[in-house]
């Protein structure tokens, strides 16, 4: 009995252990779960789906009016266009979904059937039509991408034929303008009428207040773009300043979340901590042109050795603080054709004078000297400046000093800005150092087309441009590009010198990546965030 006894306490026993475990166990996985609740719920409390940003000196807020950054900036996120650009530079389609060459001077689009305006009213070929008709009708940042736009034939409601009253290489990369909705404007002057506080467009967000301070844009749920849809941010905050001093104040405060700036110093206005940066390429390409008709310069071993003896990284240093970009030739900012793996020129004084020695010159009595038909021709060039612009000139300056370090003398011709524009105009020069802003597209035209600043040619050139008018195949349109910027480095009818840089500055709680281009700031934008 007693034995049976002591088996039944030690059974109960066993039980009652294995029951406190069991306990114990789900006990430990509800305060898992509880505590992981509770940690989703916070950390789902911390996710803020605004975004906070700035205009200076706000003029208006349909960008055909506009001549404001910021605006442009901003409002790419509420109007589309045809064809946009993608992180390379690359076109790609938007309200247009096919677009295609009809000769040498006509394009056929085909629109997208599925596009609605924020009002619910379809997006048809008619606005296109009034889009552009307006442009060519006004004073606008895209008159410049129709003024060469003759006629538009509407085919149906989703297909139109531009035509054009010549032929302009890389056409396509013009129809990047905002479209604007024909029914909303109709009867309306489009420059002069209060629809224009909160306009309506086709993007991923729409403009639902135009305040004094402050411009709201709210995410428009019935995007078309299904595959972005889903974007976090809700609401945009877009406050209004009067100057850059007051925008840097708001952002060091915590009211602004993204600002951009071409400012070289905005340490000094922002300080260097609490925040992110990226510095991406402007589209501010400054170059020497070198007159190849000119006798000296129409050598190209001269003007080898001239690019070789130039120290750009210095001059960028010295001039700029090394707040621009080096460049080595029109694409460097980036795009999509240009292959970045090609060979540079570089800065090298000892091959600058080899070259020179290759071509049959010899540095005697302080100059370098070639005997031609019993004469002896010495290396000196003029580089001409404009005296207006006070980096120009110790750009020039800088190369002055490089030149002469390798025997290469130079003179300084300094103009103000109206002889300076009339010696371009009239290529009255034999080295000028001037600049342009680039083309979105890959286009070299500027540099090799029919009276070019360099005065540059020759056989190669003309077809390598001719092909590239018709080209559609992506292969051969980098092919030929690559061809083309080979000339450029090799026969040096330019130099380039160096692009500006420009910022976006955007808070650390704000949480995605940030990667703009000159063309947009906010891409991926569907993917931010902030805590």
């Amino acid at each position: 009995m007693k034995s049976n006894f002591i088996k039944y306490i030690f059974f109960i026993l066993v039980i009652i252990i294995v029951g406190v475990a069991i306990y114990t166990f789900y006990k430990d996985e509800s305060n898992k779960a509880n505590n992981q609740t509770k940690q989703n719920t916070e950390q789902t409390s911390q996710t803020l789906t605004d975004l906070r940003l700035e205009i200076v000196n706000f003029d208006n807020i349909n960008p055909l009016i506009s001549t404001n950054r910021n605006v442009q900036e901003i409002t790419k996120l509420v109007f589309e266009p045809l064809l946009q650009l993608d992180k390379n530079y690359k076109l790609e389609p938007c309200l247009a979904k096919e677009w295609a060459k009809s000769g040498d001077t006509s394009y056929i689009i085909k629109l997208r059937n599925d596009v609605k305006w924020q009002d619910g009213t379809a997006f048809t070929a008619q606005d296109v039509k009034y889009t552009i008709e307006t442009l060519k009708q006004i004073s606008s940042i895209y008159s410049y991408n129709v003024q060469h736009i003759s006629s538009v034939d509407i085919i149906d409601n989703y297909s139109i034929r531009i035509n054009l009253d010549t032929t302009v290489p890389f056409f396509e990369y013009n129809l990047i303008f905002p479209i604007v909705s024909l029914n909303y404007y109709s009867g309306q002057d489009i420059q002069n009428t209060d629809k224009n506080l909160t306009p309506i467009a086709t993007g991923m967000y729409q403009i639902t207040a135009n305040q004094d301070n402050t411009i709201t844009l709210t995410k428009n749920q019935n995007w078309w773009n299904i595959s972005q849809k889903n974007a976090k941010i809700q609401t945009i905050n877009v406050n209004k300043y009067s100057s850059m001093g007051e925008a840097y104040n708001a952002f060091k405060l915590g009211n602004i979340d993204l600002l951009t700036t071409q400012n070289l110093n905005i340490e000094d206005n922002i300080g260097k901590i609490g925040y992110n940066k990226k510095e991406y390429y402007g589209r501010e390409h400054d170059f020497i042109a070198l007159n190849c008709e000119e006798s000296i310069l129409s050598r190209t071993e001269v003007r080898k050795a001239i690019s070789y003896a130039i120290d750009k990284s210095g001059i960028v240093s010295s001039v700029y603080g090394g707040k621009y970009y080096v460049a080595d030739n029109p694409l460097d900012c980036g795009n999509w054709t240009f292959d970045t793996n090609g060979s540079s020129i570089g800065y090298n004084p000892d091959q600058a004078k080899q070259v020179l020695i290759d071509g049959g010159w010899s540095y005697k009595y302080g100059s370098w000297q070639k005997r031609e038909n019993y004469n002896t021709i010495r290396l000196n060039v003029e580089l001409t400046v404009n005296s207006d612009n006070s980096n120009q000139v110790k750009v020039a300056e800088e190369i002055e000093k490089s030149l002469e370090d390798i025997g290469i003398k130079v003179t300084i011709k300094e103009l103000n800005d109206k002889r300076f524009n009339t010696a371009l105009n009239d290529k009255d020069y034999e080295m000028i150092i001037t600049g342009t802003n680039s083309s979105f597209s890959p286009s070299l035209v500027t540099y090799f087309g029919s009276g070019n600043l360099a005065n540059y040619t020759n056989d190669e050139v003309n077809n390598l441009l001719t092909e590239l008018l018709n080209a559609t195949d992506e292969n051969k349109i980098k092919e030929d590009t690559n061809s083309l910027i080979n000339i450029y480095k090799t026969e040096v009818p330019y130099i380039s010198l160096y692009f500006n840089k420009t910022n976006v500055i955007y808070s650390t709680s704000l949480i995605g990546d940030v990667e703009p281009n000159q063309y947009n700031i906010f891409y991926g934008i569907e993917n931010w965030y902030r805590r």
